[in-house]
């Protein structure tokens, strides 16, 4: 008909930019290969001393010692640990201080969770609640960990519950979920009250009280905030979880490794980057486990909302 415009067909290039963005594991391999080419490239362009102004550094040296090159990194995972015979090679010592983060960072996921919807069920729940606490939560935020791991670390060593003592690992697992609880409050509790006011005055006028609400309309409303919710909170329980490691010095995990192997740096430049490369998986393997969970979750996830 004349005077109807007619829809624009896409180019072939941006089709297929299209179709590669939507495809989570070549998504993920492209934004890998993206910052490979942005490290070698700024190491090629970037100024060997990098650029300061005054005393603050604000470009970092390109020099082997402060930037290996990714495939020396890549290279020195497959060598030993140490030249002692016998010595395990690299990565596989980078993985079982993997392994000893994630389970420490689960507990405190966990827990974290836990203290996250407790919280959004409160101030869901009550309107007073919700402009008592939500500041303090958002306060919460501000305290530096590295300040934090110290005193959480003395106050648990004092505690003891019958036969239960506190163990090192445990305040690691305390200051991981202070970082994972936040966005699990805060998701859960927009994700509540998501619901329109019409959905609600129906299941009012149904006579359903708050539980029958909350179970039938809030909850699946919330699963859209929810999912991002923890997977940021996965996150934030493994970052928590390294540098708790490093503030509180508990041995086996990649905090641990990541203070063992700086010293190191000046004599085996990509050695100290192998448990930084460790705790990045380690992240990403988190966020694969909520992934899961949310598969699971998949008949409520309409659209997923950006945290």
């Amino acid at each position: 008909m004349p005077g109807t415009a007619r829809p624009v067909a896409a180019s072939p290039g941006v089709g297929a930019v299209q179709r590669l963005t939507r495809a989570r594991p070549l998504a993920a391999v492209l934004a890998v290969l993206v910052l490979v080419t942005v490290w070698e490239a700024y190491k090629w362009l970037g100024p060997e001393q990098g650029w300061a102004l005054g005393e603050t550094r604000l470009l970092p040296r390109t020099t082997d010692l402060a930037m290996p090159h990714t495939w020396q990194t890549l290279a020195r995972l497959l060598e030993p640990v140490s030249g002692g015979t016998g010595a395990d090679p690299l990565w596989l010592a980078v993985l079982r201080a993997a392994g000893a983060s994630l389970g420490v960072a689960v507990v405190g996921w966990t827990i974290g969770v836990l203290v996250g919807a407790v919280l959004a069920l409160a101030m869901q729940r009550v309107t007073l609640a919700e402009r008592a606490v939500l500041p303090l939560v958002v306060l919460s935020q501000t305290v530096p960990l590295v300040a934090l791991a110290p005193l959480v670390r003395s106050w648990g060593s004092r505690l003891a519950v019958g036969a239960l003592e506190w163990e090192p690992w445990m305040s690691v697992a305390v200051i991981a979920s202070y970082l994972a609880f936040f966005p699990v409050a805060v998701g859960l509790l927009r994700g509540l009250q998501s619901p329109d006011t019409i959905h609600v005055e129906l299941m009012r006028a149904y006579g359903a009280g708050w539980g029958a609400t909350l179970l039938r309309l809030r909850l699946p409303a919330a699963v859209p905030h929810l999912l991002p919710a923890l997977r940021l909170a996965a996150a934030n329980a493994v970052v928590g979880t390294v540098v708790a490691e490093v503030a509180t010095g508990l041995p086996g995990g990649l905090g641990r490794m990541v203070l063992e192997f700086a010293n190191f740096a000046a004599s085996d430049p990509p050695k100290p980057w192998a448990p930084i490369l460790g705790a990045v998986l380690l992240g990403l393997s988190t966020a694969a486990l909520v992934a899961l969970l949310g598969r699971a979750l998949r008949r409520y996830r309409r659209a997923e909302v950006s945290a």
